[in-house]
């Protein structure tokens, strides 16, 4: 079966910077509903159009077209009493942004009585290679395409 629009992808994943270093491989195998839900990357989805299992592909991807541009509004630094006690570098929070909106800040840092977060993904503003594998497509089912994801094993459990 070819990759179109509301068909079942299952693939596996390497993500690298693009020197060439491992920064992440999925571990278990990722399913995504294709045709525009907004499941995986656009530029992803363009270059699966039409293939189907076994088909490999390597993409350099900009920042723009993976986790996005930087953003410094993200970027804050907030007294430490606001904090329950324990808070360490690395741990997350879901916090909102200037823009209102929810994210998961990041500690980056804590100096002193400050706390400095960071709501950006870890790899905004980065360029990425993406090494995609497909292992299985199958039609997604009427329940998997109202609900704009796929269901199952690897996929959404409600």
């Amino acid at each position: 079966m070819k990759i179109e629009k509301d068909t079942a992808v299952t693939l596996r994943y390497k993500v690298a910077d693009t020197n060439g270093k491992l920064l992440e491989e999925s571990s278990e195998p990722m399913v995504y509903l294709h045709g525009g839900y907004g499941n995986t990357f656009p530029k992803i989805e363009e270059a699966l159009e039409g293939k189907t299992a076994g088909h490999q592909v390597t993409l350099d991807l900009q920042p723009q077209d993976a986790f996005g541009l930087r953003d410094e509004s993200l970027v804050q630094t907030i007294p430490k009493t606001q904090f329950p006690p324990g808070v360490k570098v690395g741990g997350q929070l879901e916090g909102r942004g200037e823009d209102g909106h929810a994210h998961v800040f990041t500690v980056m840092k804590i100096k002193g009585d400050k706390v400095m977060l960071d709501g950006n993904h870890p790899l905004a503003g980065k360029a990425l290679r993406f090494a995609v594998t497909v292992m299985e497509v199958r039609a997604a089912t009427e329940e998997e395409i109202a609900h704009k994801h796929v269901h199952g094993e690897h996929g959404h459990r409600h």
